[in-house]
């Protein structure tokens, strides 16, 4: 360290296979000392600590600098390193050709070009390349809004938890009050798409790599497909379906081997699933549905223009599309097409059906919910549609940042009834958090944010649940027991 009143220390670690590109610095100012930390070219995360000497404040940073040398860190100027590698995805769209606009209730604009939709059974959610994520009811009113620190590439749910997964190579649950930062992925992969099941991410990149992370944020195997550019994801029991210029590719969840690969007419934009069925939407205007089992193609959905999106009714009865002419078609389950209606706005790049509405997320940054039963979609070919209701976002909502330290969180001075007792400990060199309480497996890892981890600290849960792959999942908010 420097000399003088105000000192700082400022160390990197980035390493050449991309598992690392992270920064650390360390600023002593008389009695209080400031850590700042995260990933190289981002702003990060900041602590500050005040100590009753400026003695022990030195010998307090002096430690924290040790420990970071000793584990690979070394003295570095800032700037002189790129920040990470990140791909907007950047897609045209053109005038609708159809003769009809479809039947939309409602419309929320969100302001930014949005790629992230999940809906479920209470809530739509919707996430835009501002870092914006918003929930609205199913009637269009906003419920809630999260600011994350960069934009949103997708939104994917895993059971009962909400994943973001960001520029910033960061994914975020947000399932509670706060998001967290559950995931932080590898500097080296340009994060095109993702997805998780049973608490394992899988992601994939520009160069056509899909990588593997399970609970604890840990890379577990990775491979590279026949051609770059993959924009689908998707996951299940039996295997990773990942989708590239080169078409789509299945492989093994334990270990990655691959079990099959088949071309597609075109490079795969969006990818979807049903139980044995996946459907890969192409540049070549096609939706093409694919065996799980085999690969084998068992469907065709032909469309006008170049497909940015694609969802299916339960169990694949009716297939939806959306093209780059802002046009949405639906089509019955062998392929025939029943409807193709312009979407009155921009064109769909996510999309979800559920209930007789067809949900949509645009080049143009709207949430737009569509009423896709068939007698709505009857009145709108003849040109008689309802009056689109634009939903607008009530200034006084509150917007939810991230928690990047322990004291973001409430603390408790002791456990509510009905809740559980986890701790944080050190593990063979790493932070783990198990479970306190009675009734528990005391073994199992807790999958936790790493952000507020500290050594000895407990923390109470509203629930925990148990995982395949045998960890805990935390549901509901998290507090610190004093």
């Amino acid at each position: 360290m420097s000399g003088g009143s105000v000192s700082t220390t400022y160390l990197e670690l980035s390493q050449d296979d991309g598992t690392a590109h992270k920064f650390y610095e360390v600023t002593v100012d008389a009695l209080v000392v400031t850590v700042r930390y995260g990933r190289i070219g981002a702003s990060g995360q900041t602590q500050v600590t005040s100590f009753p000497s400026a003695d022990k404040a030195r010998a307090a940073a002096a430690r924290k600098v040790g420990e970071k040398v000793r584990k690979g860190y070394a003295p570095a100027v800032p700037g002189q390193r790129a920040p990470r590698t990140v791909t907007r995805r950047q897609v045209a769209s053109a005038p609708s050709t159809a003769r009809a606009v479809a039947p939309v209730l409602w419309r929320f604009g969100t302001g930014s070009a949005a790629f992230g939709i999940h809906v479920d059974d209470e809530h739509c959610w919707v996430g835009n390349q501002a870092g914006d994520v918003y929930t609205l009811g199913h009637d269009g009113r906003v419920l809630a809004r999260f600011t994350l620190p960069d934009g949103v590439k997708c939104l994917v749910a895993d059971d009962f938890w909400i994943y973001a997964g960001c520029d910033d190579g960061k994914v975020y649950d947000l399932s509670s009050k706060l998001p967290f930062a559950a995931y932080d992925i590898a500097a080296d992969v340009d994060i095109f798409w993702l997805d998780i099941h049973e608490g394992v991410l899988d992601v994939s990149d520009r160069d056509g790599k899909l990588t593997v992370i399970d609970h604890e944020d840990e890379h577990q195997w990775s491979r590279r497909s026949r051609g770059e550019h993959a924009w689908m994801v998707r996951a299940d029991d039996r295997a990773v379906y990942h989708g590239h210029q080169r078409g789509v590719t299945a492989y093994a969840p334990d270990g990655g081997g691959e079990l099959w690969h088949t071309p597609t007419r075109g490079g795969v934009l969006f990818g979807w699933q049903e139980d044995d069925t996946v459907y890969a939407g192409t540049a070549h205007r096609v939706v093409q549905r694919l065996s799980k089992a085999s690969g084998a193609v068992e469907a065709t959905y032909a469309c006008d223009s170049a497909v940015y999106a694609c969802a299916t009714s339960p169990g694949g009865r009716f297939v939806f599309a959306g093209d780059a002419a802002a046009s949405v078609y639906c089509f019955d389950q062998d392929g025939t097409r029943l409807w193709k209606l312009g979407t009155g706005g921009g064109s769909a790049l996510s999309m979800q059906y559920r209930d007789e509405r067809l949900y949509l997320v645009t080049t143009d940054g709207a949430l737009v919910c569509v009423d896709a039963s068939e007698a709505a979609v009857s009145a709108a070919q003849q040109g008689t549609v309802p009056v689109a209701r634009d939903v607008k976002l009530a200034e006084a909502l509150p917007a939810h940042a991230p928690a990047t330290t322990a004291s973001a969180v409430t603390a408790v001075d002791r456990a509510p009834a009905g809740t559980v007792v986890v701790q944080c400990v050190q593990d063979s060199g790493r932070l783990r958090v198990h479970v306190v309480s009675e009734g528990y497996d005391a073994s199992w890892n807790v999958q936790f944010p790493r952000a507020i981890r500290e050594p000895g600290a407990r923390y109470v849960v509203d629930a925990l649940h148990p995982a395949a792959g045998g960890f805990y999942r935390v549901r509901g908010d998290i507090r610190r027991l004093l």
